[in-house]
């Protein structure tokens, strides 16, 4: 008599092959390459808030993640030959650090709904044959920052701002 033998872990199975199935689409489709997107910080210094610590100076780690994260976007939003210039002139992380903290003790970033991510910045697009296509000032904010529906990735020490600068991406140079 043959009987149907049971797996124990049926779900756990089930993420394995997803798992691996979402690592070779990654691997055949890397992310684009970001040449035709520059992204520059102007007086960077100044910045609202782009630091780890209450009072510390900005942090380049930041900023660098920030340019990565709208090249890697902008660089599969806008079309074959065109070129995006970023100028970000401000930026205010999400969450902030509680001021009268006891001496030595360790910053931590507050993430509530008043401290809401913000990003100053101005862009051109130019096309293929170097006219300027579409350009402007913006100034990002999302009011309703933590009722974003994805929880995968919260614990990413920027992941507000990264979403505010991916969905401004999306919808500045949608297709």
């Amino acid at each position: 008599m043959l009987t149907a033998m049971k797996t124990p872990y049926p779900r756990l199975i089930l993420a394995a092959a997803l798992a691996l199935g979402a690592i070779s689409v990654y691997a055949a489709n890397p992310v684009a390459k970001p040449a035709n997107v520059t992204v520059t910080f102007h007086e960077p210094d100044k910045f609202t808030d782009a630091r780890a610590s209450f009072g510390g100076p900005t942090e380049d780690y930041y900023l660098d993640i920030l340019k990565k994260t709208i090249q890697e976007r902008a660089a599969l939003n806008i079309a074959p030959g065109q070129k995006l210039e970023v100028t970000i002139t401000d930026v205010d992380l999400a969450g902030d650090f509680l001021p009268g903290r006891a001496a030595g003790s360790e910053d931590i970033r507050i993430i509530k709904e008043i401290y809401r991510p913000r990003i100053t910045l101005n862009f051109k697009l130019l096309g293929a044959d170097g006219k300027v296509v579409k350009e402007g000032d913006r100034m990002l904010s999302d009011m309703n920052f933590m009722n974003n529906i994805s929880i995968i990735g919260r614990n990413d020490p920027l992941f507000y701002d990264k979403a505010l600068l991916k969905d401004w991406v999306e919808k500045e140079f949608r297709s």
